[in-house]
């Protein structure tokens, strides 16, 4: 009998080694910041013995903006993680898809059109990013739809390349309407800017990425099947279209509910799979845990090290991203040739 690389108890024993990092992280990021707090004023809080001050800077800047960060990461990482099994292309991701600049574009129309601040954009942000998402995915599908034959996989991907290009123009040309703050907005937003960390856009966000992802983890062995063909997987009984379409409903909603009120981290939705993949392997029952703790944690430790290191300005979490990020992306590119 051959022995299996990638065991469940192994498995397990990573992703839960992973929530201990992201805690430990998060630990570290609400005792950090440039309003210190002590350890002991931090448990303070949390026992109800904190002081005005010190409860204003736990439960209003920095616990928030930690929620915030794990469910981008939660989304984005799955969001990735179930596009790439679908295509089965490690290269497919919200960003390579066009499914961010699509989501990216229907918020810029909302900020130019209207606040971003208060109740009713928590909730309109998430919905238009979701749409535009949909647009885009459903662009990207009938332009590459060949009657009587099946998808390519490829052209999918390249379809998306080019549609991007395209919502990218769109978004320069409406930029060009902006006032100042606007701007400024929409700069940051782009860099990959953790924005939305107020309650009012948390209430929201939380239970869209939770609910979606209880369902995507629900879709696993579905996941696991489809990854080994669509003949093979309606052989095995799998109603093939239903469930490609179900999920890749969920991955549009994830990534555009983290993109509407994280920002464009396209990045972290195509490495954090990678990553994943490389330690508990593809079962997909442990590679949707550890793809999303993978991109918490990328996340919450970029956000960290921005809030903590002068870097000079305020340099937005999405830059430090790719920074920590492109040298693992490169390792996989110069190990694949």
């Amino acid at each position: 009998m051959i022995k299996q690389r990638y065991s469940v108890s192994r498995g397990v024993m990573v992703n839960m080694i992973m929530v201990l990092v992201l805690f430990i992280i998060a630990v570290i990021s609400i005792n950090s910041g440039k309003m210190n707090l002590s350890p002991s004023e931090v448990f303070n809080v949390i026992i109800g013995k904190g002081t005005a001050r010190e409860n204003l800077i736990v439960f209003e800047f920095r616990l928030p903006r930690i929620i915030l960060s794990i469910l981008v990461g939660i989304g984005m990482g799955t969001s990735g993680c179930i596009m790439q099994s679908l295509l089965r292309n490690d290269m497919a991701s919200p960003g390579t898809l066009g499914i961010s600049s699509g989501s990216g574009l229907f918020v810029l129309m909302f900020v130019v059109m209207f606040s971003t601040q208060g109740t009713s954009s928590a909730i309109a942000l998430p919905l238009l990013a979701f749409v535009g998402g949909m647009t885009a995915a459903a662009l990207i599908f009938l332009l590459s739809y060949r009657r009587g034959k099946d998808i390519s996989h490829t052209g999918l991907i390249l379809t998306g390349v080019a549609l991007s290009s395209g919502y990218g123009a769109l978004t320069t040309l409406l930029t060009l309407k902006l006032d100042q703050h606007q701007m400024d907005f929409m700069q940051r937003w782009s860099a990959g800017s953790l924005w939305g960390d107020n309650w009012n856009y948390l209430s929201i966000l939380a239970p869209w990425v939770i609910v979606l992802f209880i369902y995507t983890f629900y879709k696993s062995q579905i996941l696991n099947t489809l990854n080994l063909g669509n003949q093979t997987a309606t052989g095995l009984g799998v109603s093939v279209k239903p469930e490609f379409l179900g999920l890749s409903i969920a991955a549009v909603a994830l990534s555009s509910g983290s993109v509407a009120l994280g920002g464009n981290f396209f990045f972290v939705g195509m490495i954090s799979p990678h990553m994943a993949r490389k330690l508990v392997g593809p079962n997909h029952k442990l590679l949707l845990p550890a793809a999303s703790l993978s991109a918490s944690i990328i996340v919450l430790l970029a956000d960290t090290i921005t809030r903590t290191i002068s870097l000079g300005t305020d340099v937005p979490t999405g830059i430090i991203i790719t920074v920590l990020s492109t040298p693992y992306f490169l390792y996989l590119l110069a190990k694949a040739n």
